[in-house]
């Protein structure tokens, strides 16, 4: 359990401290919270099973906010969620978290922030650029990734579809949707139905929700390019199949007369032209090379070896 005042930087305090004029932040586990919900004069009760949490979203209260944030653990890029719950209202924030994932957000904001104007909303700002502080730099790397598959299907040392699309595929698509519900998290946050707000401050949270968006822009970017992917692999692979059979058409096409002449002069006929002949041999030797010769200088002049 640990309080917070919202100063010039973010100021450890002790729970008597939170209720002076300064805004607060307050991390509890949920038993914490069971315990001292009463401190914070909220008249919520909320679930504190956090495994309950599906989704990223904001609910606003009578005389409180009070939401969920169901965050993607973007550091394994796995299908694991760091899961919180949190309430608020003008005076302060409090989060309710049974890992450290909270702690730690917290902890990063105090030693990295400083603000010459602070306030309530510009620390949930800072927060909420903490949960996709690593976003951009994940979304680079899976791009990379993308260039290398790419580059080994053009090689040919990729001839079908990989597995590990798939696995991307599927988390591009968690955080389109989280992307999505973050979105509609400051947008109700910048509605300020309760007024917890100064109005001045409300542009926080539609510039974090326009970041978000140029997230999502690029990860629908990176949807689109494994979808090219998936044509190139057929389009290579269907480049291949005809490579295949224009060599076996050529292969056909040669023998094909030899095919003929090796008829001919398989049929048991006395009377056949050249049978006796002691150049009859030599000059079918002769015919069937120069037919493999002149079928090979047509196909290669034709492109088609």
């Amino acid at each position: 359990m640990q309080f917070y005042l919202i100063d010039t930087v973010l100021t450890e305090c002790s729970m008597e401290e939170i209720s002076g004029e300064k805004p607060y932040v307050a991390v509890m586990k949920p038993e914490e919270y069971a315990e001292n919900k009463d401190i914070f004069n909220m008249g919520i009760d909320m679930d504190l099973d956090l495994r309950h949490v599906r989704d990223t979203k904001v609910i606003v209260n009578y005389d409180s906010l009070t939401g969920t944030l169901n965050v993607p653990d973007n550091f394994s890029f796995s299908d694991d969620k760091f899961k919180l719950a949190f309430a608020l209202d003008e005076k302060g924030i409090v989060f309710i978290d049974s890992d450290n994932y909270t702690e730690n957000l917290v902890d990063n904001i105090r030693l990295s922030r400083k603000w010459r104007l602070p306030s309530l909303e510009r620390f949930i700002y800072d927060f909420l650029e903490e949960t996709i502080r690593p976003d951009p730099a994940l979304l680079e790397n899976v791009e990379n990734d993308l260039n290398r598959i790419e580059m080994d299907i053009m090689k040919g040392i990729i001839e079908e579809y990989p597995v590990q699309l798939n696995d991307i595929r599927s988390s591009l698509l968690d955080l389109h949707m989280h992307y999505e519900h973050l979105v509609d998290l400051a947008k109700e946050l910048e509605e300020n139905e309760n007024e917890f707000f100064n109005e001045e401050n409300l542009r926080y949270f539609r510039l974090f929700a326009e970041r978000v968006m140029r997230l999502q822009d690029t990860v629908d970017s990176l949807r689109e390019y494994i979808a090219q992917l998936r044509s190139l692999i057929g389009e290579q692979l269907a480049i291949k199949q005809n490579r295949i059979m224009t060599l076996l058409t050529v292969v056909t096409t040669i023998f094909m007369p030899l095919t003929v002449i090796a008829g001919w002069f398989g049929m048991n006929f006395t009377n056949m032209p050249s049978i006796n002949s002691p150049w009859g041999y030599p000059l079918t030797i002769l015919a069937s090379i120069a037919i493999v010769a002149a079928s090979l200088i047509w196909f290669r002049w034709k492109k088609w070896l």
